[in-house]
């Protein structure tokens, strides 16, 4: 009787556990299937989810390639580089310290960085800590300076935000700024005399088990289950893209991870700040961080969606309606790699999504159908919604373009030689950008990418990609680079919109003069034989440090040295001259390129 008894209990046992797997597969039902036409729709690599529900993981899987040439899957152990859903870890890491009475959010940020300067004085007086953490400082993104003008250093970065021009006054409006969450991060170190990685290490990744977790670039590159970052091509080419190194910027969104190990942090944010009774993070302080703290954007439902509504931002998340139900997240994207990490506080749910395909829709659109799932709302086809808006906005940019180039002036030249616009640009704010005259081009380079400038009209030049050191005319940037003249007639500066918020940024032009001797050009001078004429090259008496060259029937040229014993005509564009050194040291033969063709010149 008694073994009889012991049967049937395991036999009920085993029907609830059947029945609560049944009552989890239901929730779940089809949607495999429908994610994997969202991986189709926009032709990604791949994308990685995950679940929770109270304290526990009860959704987790990997769909595509984590390695999409290899065909090696993603699995929920994937590390991917989660961008800016970084930012509710750093400003986490400030909730802890002002528990613990190190600071307060009304302190200025320049009590514990004394170093620290605004654009104006009413910046310094007025900005406080909850004014770096909300976006509400009046400083627009200013994004180029970080991301362009790459530095591991903190203190450099932090250096440039005093010549950061602002947009509004603080508290007045709100606008997105990665340098405020580099300073809520440099805080952090000031106080703990730890680095940002290492108190991240400390408070969160240990804690929380989040074992493979990094907040550096090397952790990705090194990861032993880590994906490679891509982007989509003309629509269809998926290709791999480097990895980006955030580096000094790290604070604003330089974490990688994983979605099981993510839910853990979503876990600790859904039960207070709690994760397996441990308190991770101050109860007090993620009631305030997932509240509302200042307005985003003042607009009404959309008509289509009349029940999502409000958008502010807490503390590093997102605060919004979505269906009537209140909903916390952050997305991220970086180079290669799109993130996205919610959960909704009263119904105790928390969904991540991370996608290793660049700028994409994907982790958006995966929460919102998970999300009418668990919440048992009215269903929208959100992959066919964002597919309608993303194809609209392809044929906006594509007439954008179509109306740049048609004010085009035609026919038009630049007021100077090219290789009168070589030199470094600088800007206190962002930093250098060097132009360089090669191949009868000019090209501009900064720490992270070099570009060719085409000529567009004017002294107004659009920026084209390269890739693998040669142009790619498929990426032209809609950013342009207007080049000034100063009252002497020199070129003395440029400028391009980096910021949409302000006016055109200005970087001063430092001219790179390759100055010769005159017991250098002297090896340069004689007489030529240029296909039967004489190409005489020679020096003046009281200019004796500028090679001038002269050809009968023709005006006078004046050489512009670029140094490596080529020089360009300078009256003359698109005209260069290089000389051709022999093993002993004297130079035999000038080589003349024209645009109509390349002619040798032997030494007479």
């Amino acid at each position: 009787m008694k073994q009889l008894f012991l049967s049937f209990l395991i036999f009920l046992v085993s029907l609830t556990s059947i029945a609560q797997k049944q009552k989890a597969d239901n929730r779940f039902e089809g949607l495999d299937s429908e994610l994997n036409k969202v991986l189709e729709t926009w032709n990604a690599a791949g994308f990685a989810v995950a679940v929770v529900e109270k304290d526990k993981i009860i959704y987790s899987k990997g769909f595509g390639y984590k390695d999409y040439e290899n065909k090696i899957p993603i699995t929920p152990n994937t590390l991917f580089a989660i961008g800016s859903s970084s930012k509710a870890f750093t400003s986490g890491l400030l909730g802890i310290l002002r528990e613990e009475k190190k600071l307060s959010f009304d302190d200025s940020p320049s009590k514990h960085i004394p170093d620290l300067r605004f654009y104006n004085n009413e910046m310094n007086n007025l900005i406080t800590i909850k004014d770096i953490m909300t976006h509400r400082t009046g400083l627009p993104r200013h994004d180029l300076s970080w991301y362009f003008f790459t530095t591991q250093s903190r203190d450099s970065l932090m250096q440039r935000i005093q010549y950061q021009e602002p947009f509004a006054k603080p508290r007045e409006n709100w606008y997105y700024n990665n340098f405020m969450f580099l300073t809520q991060g440099v805080i952090a170190e000031r106080i703990t005399g730890k680095t940002w990685e290492e108190n991240i290490q400390e408070k969160f990744f240990d804690p929380l088990e989040m074992k493979t977790s990094n907040a550096v670039i090397t952790g990705l590159k090194n990861g032993k289950d880590a994906s490679f970052g891509y982007e989509v091509k003309n629509d269809s080419i998926i290709k791999k893209m480097d990895y980006y190194d955030i580096a000094a910027m790290g604070p604003a969104g330089s974490i990688n991870s994983n979605v099981n190990e993510m839910s853990n942090w979503l876990i600790t944010w859904i039960n207070g700040g709690k994760f397996k009774g441990n308190q991770i993070l101050p109860e007090a302080y993620v009631k305030e961080a997932m509240s509302p703290q200042m307005i985003m954007a003042n607009s009404i439902p959309d008509k289509e969606f009349p029940d999502m509504h409000i958008s502010t931002y807490g503390y590093g998340w997102m605060v919004s309606s979505y269906k009537g139900h209140y909903r916390v997240e952050h997305g991220g994207n970086i180079n290669g790699f799109s993130a996205n990490a919610a959960f909704f506080p009263m119904d105790s749910i928390g969904i991540v999504v991370l996608s290793n395909q660049n700028g994409s829709p994907i982790p958006g659109i995966v929460r919102n159908i998970i999300s009418d799932r668990l919440l048992k709302v009215d269903k929208t086809d959100w992959n066919k919604v964002q597919k309608e808006k993303a194809d609209e906005a392809k044929k906006q940019a594509s007439a954008s373009q179509e109306q740049t180039t048609s004010i085009q002036k035609k026919g038009t030249k630049t007021s100077h030689l090219l290789a009168e616009f070589t030199g470094d640009y600088i800007h206190p704010g962002y930093g250098k950008i060097a132009i360089q005259f090669e191949r009868d081009s000019l090209f501009a380079s900064t720490p992270y990418q070099k570009v060719w400038l085409k000529h567009f009209h004017y002294n107004i030049f659009s920026l084209v990609g390269m890739e693998k050191g040669k142009v790619d005319t498929t990426t032209v940037s809609p950013m342009q680079f207007n080049f000034r003249i100063n009252n002497m007639g020199e070129i003395a500066s440029l400028s391009f919109k980096a910021e949409p918020m302000v006016d055109a940024i200005e970087f001063k032009r430092t001219p790179k003069e390759v100055a010769l001797e005159k017991e250098t050009l002297e090896k340069y001078t004689g007489d030529y034989d240029l296909g039967g004429q004489v190409a005489k090259f020679y020096l003046k008496e009281g200019n004796e440090n500028t090679l001038f060259l002269f050809v009968a029937g023709q005006p006078e040229y004046e050489l512009l040295s670029l140094g490596q014993h080529k020089f360009a005509l300078k009256i003359a564009d698109g005209y260069t001259v290089e000389f051709k050194e022999e093993s002993n040291g004297k130079f035999q033969q000038a080589v003349f390129v024209q645009p109509n063709g390349t002619f040798k010149a032997e030494r007479k």
